[in-house]
Protein backbone atom coordinates (compact mmCIF):
# COMPACT_ATOMS: atom_id res chain seq x y z
CA UNK A 1 0.00 0.00 0.00
CA UNK A 2 1.30 3.30 -1.08
CA UNK A 3 1.34 6.31 1.20
CA UNK A 4 3.32 9.48 -0.07
CA UNK A 5 3.85 11.85 2.55
CA UNK A 6 5.06 14.82 0.36
CA UNK A 7 3.65 15.53 -3.77
CA UNK A 8 7.38 15.31 -4.72
CA UNK A 9 7.15 11.84 -3.02
CA UNK A 10 4.04 11.20 -4.86
CA UNK A 11 5.05 12.25 -8.15
CA UNK A 12 8.44 9.77 -8.15
CA UNK A 13 5.70 7.12 -6.69
CA UNK A 14 3.18 7.24 -9.84
CA UNK A 15 6.67 7.78 -12.12
CA UNK A 16 7.50 4.10 -11.46
CA UNK A 17 4.84 2.58 -10.76
CA UNK A 18 3.62 4.12 -14.50
CA UNK A 19 6.58 2.83 -15.76
CA UNK A 20 5.63 -0.33 -14.64
CA UNK A 21 2.33 -0.32 -15.00
CA UNK A 22 0.80 -1.18 -12.37
CA UNK A 23 -2.29 -0.12 -11.88
CA UNK A 24 -3.46 2.25 -8.32
CA UNK A 25 -6.70 3.43 -6.81
CA UNK A 26 -6.50 6.58 -4.93
CA UNK A 27 -7.82 6.62 -1.48
CA UNK A 28 -8.55 8.97 0.85
CA UNK A 29 -10.91 8.56 3.99
CA UNK A 30 -12.79 5.20 2.43
CA UNK A 31 -16.09 6.69 3.16
CA UNK A 32 -17.71 6.40 -1.22
CA UNK A 33 -16.45 2.94 -2.23
CA UNK A 34 -17.71 3.40 -5.67
CA UNK A 35 -17.23 1.72 -8.48
CA UNK A 36 -15.15 -1.61 -9.49
CA UNK A 37 -12.23 -2.80 -8.00
CA UNK A 38 -9.54 -4.94 -9.39
CA UNK A 39 -5.87 -5.44 -8.49
CA UNK A 40 -4.98 -1.35 -8.20
CA UNK A 41 -2.22 -0.44 -5.42
CA UNK A 42 -4.27 1.42 -3.19
CA UNK A 43 -2.86 5.15 -2.98
CA UNK A 44 -3.35 6.52 0.36
CA UNK A 45 -3.71 9.87 0.74
CA UNK A 46 -3.87 9.84 4.25
CA UNK A 47 -0.28 11.68 5.22
CA UNK A 48 -1.07 14.48 2.77
CA UNK A 49 -3.44 16.20 5.50
CA UNK A 50 -1.94 19.42 6.47
CA UNK A 51 -3.90 22.52 5.99
CA UNK A 52 -1.19 24.41 4.24
CA UNK A 53 -2.98 28.15 4.38
CA UNK A 54 -6.21 29.31 5.77
CA UNK A 55 -6.04 33.09 4.59
CA UNK A 56 -8.98 34.87 6.88
CA UNK A 57 -9.36 37.94 5.46
CA UNK A 58 -9.84 36.34 1.64
CA UNK A 59 -12.02 33.71 2.80
CA UNK A 60 -9.50 30.87 1.22
CA UNK A 61 -7.69 28.20 2.16
CA UNK A 62 -5.06 25.61 1.15
CA UNK A 63 -5.27 22.12 1.74
CA UNK A 64 -3.57 18.27 1.02
CA UNK A 65 -6.28 16.31 -0.57
CA UNK A 66 -6.30 13.89 2.23
CA UNK A 67 -7.43 16.44 4.74
CA UNK A 68 -10.18 15.01 6.96
CA UNK A 69 -13.28 17.28 6.24
CA UNK A 70 -14.42 17.71 9.63
CA UNK A 71 -11.29 18.56 11.12
CA UNK A 72 -11.00 21.27 8.12
CA UNK A 73 -14.44 22.28 9.00
CA UNK A 74 -13.32 22.44 12.85
CA UNK A 75 -10.65 24.34 12.21
CA UNK A 76 -12.45 27.45 9.64
CA UNK A 77 -14.81 27.43 12.34
CA UNK A 78 -12.49 29.02 15.06
CA UNK A 79 -12.79 31.99 12.70
CA UNK A 80 -16.28 31.91 12.05
CA UNK A 81 -16.15 30.05 8.66
CA UNK A 82 -17.18 27.25 6.41
CA UNK A 83 -16.01 25.62 3.48
CA UNK A 84 -19.98 25.15 1.89
CA UNK A 85 -20.23 21.72 1.20
CA UNK A 86 -21.83 19.36 3.42
CA UNK A 87 -22.21 15.66 1.88
CA UNK A 88 -23.06 12.22 3.54
CA UNK A 89 -19.95 12.16 5.69
CA UNK A 90 -20.12 8.72 8.05
CA UNK A 91 -16.50 10.17 9.78
CA UNK A 92 -13.67 10.05 7.72
CA UNK A 93 -14.21 11.74 4.46
CA UNK A 94 -12.00 14.14 2.78
CA UNK A 95 -11.61 16.77 1.35
CA UNK A 96 -9.74 15.27 -1.88
CA UNK A 97 -12.55 12.47 -2.08
CA UNK A 98 -15.02 14.39 -1.27
CA UNK A 99 -14.18 16.26 -4.91
CA UNK A 100 -12.95 13.51 -6.91
CA UNK A 101 -16.62 12.11 -6.49
CA UNK A 102 -18.14 15.49 -6.66
CA UNK A 103 -20.77 14.41 -3.62
CA UNK A 104 -22.45 17.17 -2.23
CA UNK A 105 -25.67 17.74 0.09
CA UNK A 106 -28.49 19.67 0.85
CA UNK A 107 -26.36 23.11 0.57
CA UNK A 108 -25.50 22.94 -3.15
CA UNK A 109 -28.82 24.84 -3.40
CA UNK A 110 -27.38 28.15 -2.65
CA UNK A 111 -23.55 27.63 -3.14
CA UNK A 112 -23.42 24.84 -5.94
CA UNK A 113 -21.24 22.09 -6.35
CA UNK A 114 -18.15 21.01 -4.83
CA UNK A 115 -16.62 22.08 -8.76
CA UNK A 116 -17.69 25.91 -7.73
CA UNK A 117 -15.59 26.14 -4.41
CA UNK A 118 -12.59 24.69 -5.65
CA UNK A 119 -10.28 27.97 -7.07
CA UNK A 120 -6.99 25.91 -7.76
CA UNK A 121 -6.09 22.47 -7.75
CA UNK A 122 -2.66 20.47 -7.89
CA UNK A 123 -2.51 17.00 -9.32
CA UNK A 124 -0.02 14.37 -10.24
CA UNK A 125 -0.17 12.45 -13.26
CA UNK A 126 0.71 8.65 -13.97
CA UNK A 127 4.23 10.04 -15.82
CA UNK A 128 5.14 12.08 -12.16
CA UNK A 129 4.24 15.11 -13.67
CA UNK A 130 3.06 17.48 -11.11
CA UNK A 131 0.02 20.09 -12.87
CA UNK A 132 -1.58 23.08 -11.32
CA UNK A 133 -4.37 25.08 -12.20
CA UNK A 134 -5.95 28.18 -10.81
CA UNK A 135 -4.73 29.68 -7.52
CA UNK A 136 -5.34 31.30 -4.27
CA UNK A 137 -7.68 33.96 -5.01
CA UNK A 138 -11.26 33.73 -5.54
CA UNK A 139 -11.44 35.69 -9.35
CA UNK A 140 -8.81 33.66 -11.08
CA UNK A 141 -9.35 32.97 -14.69
CA UNK A 142 -5.66 31.49 -15.00
CA UNK A 143 -5.03 28.26 -16.87
CA UNK A 144 -7.41 25.28 -18.39
CA UNK A 145 -9.84 25.33 -14.83
CA UNK A 146 -8.25 21.07 -14.03
CA UNK A 147 -10.49 21.94 -10.89
CA UNK A 148 -13.77 21.30 -12.67
CA UNK A 149 -12.15 18.42 -14.85
CA UNK A 150 -11.05 16.65 -11.85
CA UNK A 151 -14.08 17.16 -9.66
CA UNK A 152 -16.24 13.61 -10.42
CA UNK A 153 -13.53 11.87 -11.93
CA UNK A 154 -13.30 8.90 -9.56
CA UNK A 155 -9.60 8.82 -9.09
CA UNK A 156 -9.42 8.28 -12.94
CA UNK A 157 -7.21 10.58 -13.98
CA UNK A 158 -4.72 11.75 -11.56
CA UNK A 159 -3.79 11.63 -8.02
CA UNK A 160 -5.41 15.09 -5.96
CA UNK A 161 -2.46 16.20 -4.47
CA UNK A 162 -3.80 19.69 -3.15
CA UNK A 163 -6.89 21.84 -3.61
CA UNK A 164 -7.16 25.70 -3.04
CA UNK A 165 -10.82 26.52 -1.87
CA UNK A 166 -13.58 29.57 -1.16
CA UNK A 167 -15.28 29.76 2.02
CA UNK A 168 -18.29 31.38 3.44
CA UNK A 169 -19.05 32.87 7.04
CA UNK A 170 -20.40 30.52 9.26
CA UNK A 171 -24.15 31.58 10.05
CA UNK A 172 -25.29 32.52 13.19
CA UNK A 173 -28.13 30.36 12.95
CA UNK A 174 -30.89 28.63 10.86
CA UNK A 175 -34.40 28.33 10.36
CA UNK A 176 -36.23 25.75 8.32
CA UNK A 177 -40.05 25.85 6.57
CA UNK A 178 -41.30 22.41 6.21
CA UNK A 179 -44.49 21.37 4.36
CA UNK A 180 -46.48 18.17 4.08
CA UNK A 181 -47.60 16.79 0.39
CA UNK A 182 -49.00 13.81 -0.01
CA UNK A 183 -49.38 13.87 -4.41
CA UNK A 184 -46.16 14.53 -6.61
CA UNK A 185 -48.02 16.71 -9.09
CA UNK A 186 -48.99 19.01 -5.82
CA UNK A 187 -45.52 18.80 -4.41
CA UNK A 188 -44.26 20.09 -7.91
CA UNK A 189 -46.58 22.64 -8.11
CA UNK A 190 -45.01 24.01 -4.82
CA UNK A 191 -41.37 23.66 -5.76
CA UNK A 192 -42.05 25.61 -9.49
CA UNK A 193 -43.96 28.51 -7.10
CA UNK A 194 -41.19 29.12 -4.52
CA UNK A 195 -38.32 28.51 -6.93
CA UNK A 196 -39.50 31.85 -8.58
CA UNK A 197 -39.59 33.92 -5.28
CA UNK A 198 -36.77 36.22 -3.96
CA UNK A 199 -36.21 33.46 -0.76
CA UNK A 200 -32.65 33.18 -0.98
CA UNK A 201 -32.35 29.97 0.81
CA UNK A 202 -29.76 27.89 1.57
CA UNK A 203 -31.26 24.53 1.17
CA UNK A 204 -34.14 23.91 -1.15
CA UNK A 205 -34.94 19.69 -0.49
CA UNK A 206 -37.88 17.22 -1.31
CA UNK A 207 -37.93 13.77 0.85
CA UNK A 208 -40.39 11.39 -0.31
CA UNK A 209 -41.22 7.74 1.27
CA UNK A 210 -44.32 5.04 1.80
CA UNK A 211 -46.25 7.44 -0.05
CA UNK A 212 -45.91 10.87 1.45
CA UNK A 213 -43.24 13.42 1.01
CA UNK A 214 -42.00 17.14 2.92
CA UNK A 215 -40.68 20.18 0.97
CA UNK A 216 -37.72 21.83 3.42
CA UNK A 217 -36.60 24.72 3.32
CA UNK A 218 -33.52 26.39 5.21
CA UNK A 219 -32.80 29.92 5.99
CA UNK A 220 -29.57 31.12 7.56
CA UNK A 221 -28.33 34.37 9.20
CA UNK A 222 -29.20 36.67 11.94
CA UNK A 223 -32.93 37.12 10.01
CA UNK A 224 -32.97 33.47 9.40
CA UNK A 225 -36.27 33.22 11.60
CA UNK A 226 -37.74 36.05 10.09
CA UNK A 227 -37.16 34.98 6.47
CA UNK A 228 -38.35 31.17 7.29
CA UNK A 229 -41.48 33.12 8.16
CA UNK A 230 -41.75 34.99 4.97
CA UNK A 231 -41.48 32.03 2.78
CA UNK A 232 -43.94 29.78 4.99
CA UNK A 233 -46.56 32.12 3.60
CA UNK A 234 -45.83 31.39 0.19
CA UNK A 235 -46.12 27.61 0.81
CA UNK A 236 -49.19 26.05 -0.97
CA UNK A 237 -49.24 22.66 0.85
CA UNK A 238 -50.36 22.11 4.63
CA UNK A 239 -48.76 21.31 7.79
CA UNK A 240 -46.51 24.05 7.06
CA UNK A 241 -44.03 24.13 10.21
CA UNK A 242 -40.82 26.21 10.64
CA UNK A 243 -38.10 24.73 13.04
CA UNK A 244 -35.06 26.13 13.74
CA UNK A 245 -33.21 22.96 14.76
CA UNK A 246 -34.70 20.89 11.66
CA UNK A 247 -32.23 17.33 11.37
CA UNK A 248 -30.73 18.11 7.92
CA UNK A 249 -28.09 15.54 8.79
CA UNK A 250 -30.83 12.29 8.62
CA UNK A 251 -31.78 14.15 5.37
CA UNK A 252 -27.92 13.57 3.77
CA UNK A 253 -27.92 10.26 5.51
CA UNK A 254 -30.74 9.15 3.07
CA UNK A 255 -28.54 9.89 -0.01
CA UNK A 256 -26.42 6.43 1.06
CA UNK A 257 -27.14 2.65 1.90
CA UNK A 258 -25.09 0.63 3.27
CA UNK A 259 -26.90 -2.89 1.99
CA UNK A 260 -29.37 -1.63 -0.88
CA UNK A 261 -28.50 0.74 -4.17
CA UNK A 262 -28.68 4.63 -4.37
CA UNK A 263 -29.11 5.67 -8.00
CA UNK A 264 -28.27 9.33 -8.45
CA UNK A 265 -30.49 11.01 -11.29
CA UNK A 266 -30.02 13.92 -13.33
CA UNK A 267 -32.87 15.69 -14.78
CA UNK A 268 -34.81 18.52 -14.81
CA UNK A 269 -36.69 20.17 -11.75
CA UNK A 270 -40.21 19.72 -13.72
CA UNK A 271 -39.20 15.78 -13.50
CA UNK A 272 -39.84 15.42 -10.06
CA UNK A 273 -43.74 13.99 -10.24
CA UNK A 274 -41.74 11.02 -12.55
CA UNK A 275 -38.94 10.54 -10.29
CA UNK A 276 -41.52 10.06 -7.06
CA UNK A 277 -43.50 7.54 -9.22
CA UNK A 278 -40.43 5.72 -10.30
CA UNK A 279 -39.08 5.65 -6.44
CA UNK A 280 -42.24 3.98 -5.49
CA UNK A 281 -42.24 1.28 -7.83
CA UNK A 282 -38.61 0.50 -6.85
CA UNK A 283 -39.31 0.81 -3.36
CA UNK A 284 -36.59 3.81 -2.68
CA UNK A 285 -36.17 6.80 -0.59
CA UNK A 286 -36.00 10.00 -2.25
CA UNK A 287 -34.36 12.93 -1.49
CA UNK A 288 -33.60 16.12 -3.99
CA UNK A 289 -32.06 19.14 -4.63
CA UNK A 290 -35.50 20.08 -5.63
CA UNK A 291 -34.49 23.32 -7.77
CA UNK A 292 -31.87 21.75 -9.60
CA UNK A 293 -33.33 18.54 -10.98
CA UNK A 294 -30.87 16.13 -9.10
CA UNK A 295 -32.25 13.04 -6.76
CA UNK A 296 -30.68 10.66 -4.95
CA UNK A 297 -33.08 7.11 -4.80
CA UNK A 298 -32.26 4.91 -2.22
CA UNK A 299 -33.05 1.56 -3.25
CA UNK A 300 -34.17 -0.96 0.01
CA UNK A 301 -32.44 -3.73 -0.12
CA UNK A 302 -34.34 -7.44 -0.98
CA UNK A 303 -35.98 -9.64 -3.77
CA UNK A 304 -34.73 -8.55 -7.47
CA UNK A 305 -32.54 -5.22 -6.86
CA UNK A 306 -31.21 -5.33 -9.83
CA UNK A 307 -33.83 -5.75 -11.92
CA UNK A 308 -35.85 -2.86 -9.64
CA UNK A 309 -32.50 -1.06 -10.62
CA UNK A 310 -33.13 -1.29 -13.91
CA UNK A 311 -37.11 -0.34 -13.97
CA UNK A 312 -36.09 3.13 -12.13
CA UNK A 313 -33.48 3.98 -15.23
CA UNK A 314 -36.62 2.43 -17.90
CA UNK A 315 -38.94 4.53 -16.18
CA UNK A 316 -36.68 7.80 -16.26
CA UNK A 317 -34.97 7.52 -19.60
CA UNK A 318 -33.81 9.43 -21.14
CA UNK A 319 -32.08 10.84 -18.03
CA UNK A 320 -29.04 10.05 -16.36
CA UNK A 321 -28.71 7.47 -13.53
CA UNK A 322 -25.73 6.27 -11.86
CA UNK A 323 -25.25 3.91 -9.52
CA UNK A 324 -23.53 5.07 -6.48
CA UNK A 325 -23.79 2.63 -3.30
CA UNK A 326 -24.55 -0.68 -4.45
CA UNK A 327 -23.06 -1.31 -7.78
CA UNK A 328 -21.31 -4.30 -6.96
CA UNK A 329 -24.76 -5.87 -6.55
CA UNK A 330 -26.58 -3.62 -9.02
CA UNK A 331 -24.16 -3.95 -11.85
CA UNK A 332 -24.04 -1.23 -14.85
CA UNK A 333 -23.09 1.41 -12.65
CA UNK A 334 -22.52 4.56 -15.11
CA UNK A 335 -25.30 5.36 -18.50
CA UNK A 336 -24.50 6.08 -21.76
CA UNK A 337 -22.13 8.87 -22.09
CA UNK A 338 -23.46 9.13 -25.75
CA UNK A 339 -21.39 11.03 -28.49
CA UNK A 340 -19.29 13.13 -25.32
CA UNK A 341 -17.45 9.40 -24.90
CA UNK A 342 -15.30 10.34 -27.64
CA UNK A 343 -14.27 13.51 -25.49
CA UNK A 344 -13.90 11.44 -22.51
CA UNK A 345 -11.54 8.71 -24.10
CA UNK A 346 -9.36 11.61 -25.50
CA UNK A 347 -8.82 13.27 -22.18
CA UNK A 348 -7.82 10.04 -20.61
CA UNK A 349 -5.49 9.20 -22.56
CA UNK A 350 -4.14 13.19 -22.18
CA UNK A 351 -4.14 12.77 -18.51
CA UNK A 352 -3.19 9.63 -17.49
CA UNK A 353 -1.07 7.67 -20.85
CA UNK A 354 -0.03 4.74 -18.53
CA UNK A 355 -3.70 3.79 -18.08
CA UNK A 356 -2.55 3.20 -14.79
CA UNK A 357 -5.84 5.53 -12.38
CA UNK A 358 -8.46 2.71 -11.73
CA UNK A 359 -8.83 1.70 -15.54
CA UNK A 360 -12.04 0.42 -16.52
CA UNK A 361 -13.93 1.95 -13.63
CA UNK A 362 -15.29 5.09 -15.38
CA UNK A 363 -18.25 6.16 -18.20
CA UNK A 364 -17.77 3.76 -20.94
CA UNK A 365 -14.68 1.50 -19.59
CA UNK A 366 -12.39 4.08 -18.97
Amino acid sequence: MARPETVPEAAALLRELGAKGQTVRPVGGGTKPWGPRGDEEPLETGALNRILEHNVGDFTAVLEAGTPFAEAQAAFAEHRQRLAWDPPDPGGATIGGIVATADSGPLRHRYGGVRDLVVGITVVLSDGTVAKAGGKVIKNVAGYDLGKLFAGSFGTLGLIASLAVRLHPLPEGTATVTARAEDPDELLSAVVELARLPLEADCFDVRWERGGGWLSLQFSGAAAGEQAARAAGHVPLGQVTIDEGFDWATQRALQRSGDGAVLKVSGRPADLPRVIRAADGARATLVSRAALGLSWLALEPGDDLAGRAAAVRQALAPRSCTVLDGADRVGDQWPDAGGAQVVMDRLKARFDPARIFRPGAFVGGI
